[in-house]
């Protein structure tokens, strides 16, 4: 459904802007319907940008983005199906407007046919989908809204115009445990009906316990991904590895990462960006002593 190919960009800075950022570099993979793919990495690795190019609102420079074996390009047919949510809530509401406006932005864009009652049990339908009380949230603004309901608020806008792609970037970071875990079982829900999601995050165990996939990221280039339990549980990159030893672990101490002595890259003999090491899972070079 939605696949990258040797996706790179790189931003002109400077102040006449005479050098180059290599912020993505030759990035490939792809999402299916009904498919959860996380992508993971630090802050800066480029997570948002890529999600930014998917979505059409930032140019790419090299390389190709396809949906459904089209170009990726600003307007409302590619917007119909795919949609983009973000870390901040808030910066998505004009606080000037009631919060349901998103909802009649919609129809006033893409279904002006729909008579007024129609659209308002569409509307309440949706909102119940995402586990909101229509009557708790319709007519607010959203300074009077939390940050958990003014998220799904935007995914109901989502599911009414029936979308097939889901770029989710960051959506629980500004969110406390519980809801946290609320968002992310009704993205497990919306799954299950076909619908397919990009996930990008920092958080590794909110990556662990949604997707089928992973990738991980760092400084702009994919470093490891395949299924998602090997992973977490075969790591195979040395980055994927200190990854997983900074995560915090109740009554263990702090270990260093688990050091690697062969470069699984070089020892599958790797040629492109990647090397196939087992069933799906793809790493890239260590950059070990060790490769010849």
């Amino acid at each position: 459904m939605l696949r990258l190919d040797d996706v790179t960009k790189r931003f002109r800075i400077g102040a006449l802007g005479g050098r180059s950022l290599t912020a993505v570099s030759d990035v490939s993979f792809e999402v299916a319907p009904g498919e959860v793919v996380s992508l993971i990495g630090e802050s800066g690795s480029g997570k948002s940008t890529i999600g930014r190019m998917i979505l059409g609102l930032q140019p790419i420079t090299s390389g190709t983005i396809t949906f459904d074996g089209r170009p990726v390009r600003q307007g409302k047919e590619f917007y119909r199906g795919v949609q983009g949510i973000f870390q901040d809530p808030f910066s998505s509401f004009n606080p000037v407007f009631k919060a349901d406006r998103v909802f009649a932005m919609v129809k006033d864009a893409y279904f002006p046919s729909v008579p007024g009652p129609e659209w308002a049990a569409r509307v309440e339908d949706a909102l119940r989908d995402v586990r909101l009380n229509p009557g708790q949230v319709l007519g607010k603004y959203p300074h009077q809204l939390s940050g958990g309901q003014l998220q799904r608020l935007l995914i109901a806008r989502a599911l009414l115009l029936e979308i097939r792609l889901l770029v989710a970037d960051e959506i629980t970071s500004m969110l406390d445990a519980s809801t946290r875990i609320e968002v992310l079982n009704l993205l497990a829900e919306l799954k299950s009906r076909g619908l397919g999601v990009l996930y990008i995050t920092h958080d590794l165990s909110l990556g662990t316990y949604l997707a089928e996939r992973t990738i991980v990221l760092r400084r702009g280039s994919v470093v490891e991904m395949g299924p998602t339990g090997q992973v977490f549980g075969g790591p195979l990159h040395p980055y994927t590895r200190e990854l997983l030893a900074a995560v915090p672990r109740l009554h263990q101490p702090w270990d260093d990462a688990t050091p690697v002595d062969t470069c699984a890259y070089h020892l599958n003999g790797g040629t492109g960006v990647l090397a196939e090491a087992g069933s799906g899972h793809f790493v890239a070079c260590a950059r070990l002593s060790t490769c010849q």
